[in-house]
């Protein structure tokens, strides 16, 4: 017999949770944690144990995301985009969404199921009546009706695409994102210096350009008590990238980079960008298995273009994935084309998702991820030699 059960807390969940063989810190109780203790206020995380004669056999992360216009829409300087995103926010999207995965961070970091024990189809429909359930709680305990139900960010080759009955049956349509820019570090570099000269001439001059623009810039680690005695200055530097963004779904507590510190220790890596002993900016660092995954950032915007901050950022990621010998160093969505030039590539990923109100069309919800989530024309660049 294949049963759920659904807790609201990752301290009530069972103890077989991290014995599962699932190679992804983001479903692990640590970072989940922290991320409970640390959550934007209009998210609040459930967690699903779908178990087969008892025994744990899969879980899911399940987000329940509240979208309102304040939260969504930052300072913006396009007072238009504005106005008819509020609109839209009011008429389509404004209330509550159930998201199958983790949207503070691009990836499938949502689900997980023992293939041994349970197969695909089976786990899915599992999955569905928990989502079903947890919408009716949802419903009687607040008084708020699920308007729109997400299983987020899946790579082409993933085998949830093999479902195609289920998400009809369903129906949950599959959209485009914008691709994860993923950097794959080459096996014969040993150093950063090795990847350096793996570049053209164009962009070993671009790199150069770059570290001279920082030299005054004093990159350094900090640990659990220097982020505690920065909370206030990395949190400022956040918020001046994440309020530039326009288009965001939620905004990080404040204390969520020292919680990630406190929970996960060496895993979670926070550098600082100091100048004459001011903080002026600093970037995240997730250590998950094999994969280095960058994180959240920040930096004082009237620096960022005179240092060529973000630039430095992401040729510092690079580095430390090759130095620590990870495969691949994840660097999420956005900023595309500035990522190509440090070597990352494309990887297109795809959502499953569908509005509970009948009378709003799929083609409609299809327009509004393309708003919220526009997939951009832009150039990849090509940094290496031939």
């Amino acid at each position: 017999m294949i049963d759920f059960k659904i807790f609201s807390s990752i301290h009530d969940v069972p103890n077989g949770w991290d014995q599962l063989p699932v190679d992804d810190l983001f479903l692990k109780t640590p970072f989940l944690s922290a991320l409970e203790n640390s959550s934007p206020s209009n998210i609040s995380t459930y967690y699903v144990a779908v178990f087969s004669a008892e025994t744990l056999v899969g879980i899911a992360i399940v987000q329940r995301v509240e979208m309102y216009t304040d939260d969504v829409f930052r300072k913006t300087s396009n007072t238009f985009f504005k106005r008819c995103g509020k609109v839209l926010i009011s008429n389509i999207v404004k209330g509550n969404a159930l998201i199958v995965g983790n949207l503070m961070h691009t990836g499938q970091h949502g689900l997980f199921f023992n293939t041994e024990n349970i197969t695909q189809t089976e786990f899915l429909e599992t999955l569905s009546e928990a989502l079903d359930q947890l919408s009716a709680d949802i419903k009687s305990t607040f008084g708020k009706k699920i308007r729109i139900i997400a299983f987020k960010d899946y790579f082409e080759t993933d085998t949830i695409h093999k479902s195609k009955d289920f998400f009809r049956s369903k129906n949950l349509y599959k959209a485009q994102l914008q691709p994860n820019m993923i950097f794959k570090i080459n096996a014969n570099w040993s150093t950063p210096e090795d990847y350096i000269k793996a570049f053209n001439k164009k962009y070993r001059r671009r790199y150069a350009t770059a570290r001279k623009k920082a030299m005054h810039i004093q990159p350094q680690e900090l640990n659990l008590e220097d982020v505690e005695r920065y909370s206030k200055r990395l949190y400022e530097l956040y918020e001046n990238v994440s309020d530039n963004a326009g288009v965001n779904s939620f905004k990080l507590h404040k204390d969520h980079f020292y919680n990630l510190k406190q929970e996960l220790t060496d895993q979670f890596k926070l550098f600082g960008y100091f100048l004459s002993d001011d903080l002026v900016g600093f970037y995240t660092l997730i250590l998950n298995q094999q994969n280095l995954e960058t994180y959240f950032l920040g930096y004082q915007q009237d620096l960022q273009q005179v240092h060529q901050m973000y630039l430095n950022m992401l040729f510092d990621m690079a580095s430390f994935g090759i130095k620590h010998q990870f495969k691949q160093v994840i660097f999420a969505r956005t900023a595309m084309e500035i990522k190509s030039s440090i070597g990352a590539k494309p990887f297109a990923m795809q959502i499953y998702l569908k509005h509970t109100n009948n009378f709003i069309a799929n083609t409609i919800l299809k327009w509004v991820v393309k708003y919220a989530n526009p997939i951009r024309n832009w150039e990849e660049r090509h940094p290496f030699k031939m």
